[in-house]
């Protein structure tokens, strides 16, 4: 499920097998980021403004249905994980990282999967009740072919 927020999205990965939605989260974020790249490259080779985005990851329960009024419906998520992704993403900025899950997100990975995130620190974060380990890819899928070759193994690319 898709959902605009503002200048922002929500996307739900779900499915009886929990550790694969958390694969294809992850899919879904790589993808993202390599598109970006490429848009970037071409905008910025027409002389044009490139773009930042950034991405959080996060479990738990959610709403979602059509909420309001008989002459206003929209199709809408919530609950309290919506809002904890929305503060994890927007911490990405604070530690300079397009790209945030937290601790319950990795914790839900399977041994390869959770090798391939680092912490950044632990943070509270606004409205959320207790502090939490954030963490990121490992800088080293970037800079390294053999690991970055490793994690789109992993993904499945």
């Amino acid at each position: 499920m898709l959902k605009l927020i503002g200048d922002g999205v929500l996307a739900m990965f779900t499915g009886e097998d929990m550790a694969a939605a958390r694969q294809a989260a992850l899919r879904a974020e790589h993808r993202f980021r390599r598109n970006m790249i490429s848009l970037n490259a071409r905008r910025a080779g027409a002389g044009r403004p490139i773009t930042s985005a950034y991405v959080g990851l996060h479990v738990g329960e959610v709403f979602y249905g059509n909420i309001g009024s008989e002459d206003r419906l929209d199709f809408t998520v919530v609950g309290p994980a919506v809002n904890e992704v929305s503060r994890i993403a927007s911490m990405c900025n604070s530690v300079d990282r397009e790209f945030l899950a937290s601790s319950d997100f990795r914790a839900g990975l399977d041994v390869e999967g959770r090798g391939f995130l680092v912490s950044t620190g632990r943070f509270a974060l606004r409205g959320i009740g207790r502090a939490q380990d954030l963490y990121t890819l490992d800088p080293d899928i970037a800079a390294d072919e053999v690991a970055a070759g490793n994690y789109e193994g992993y993904l499945g690319n």
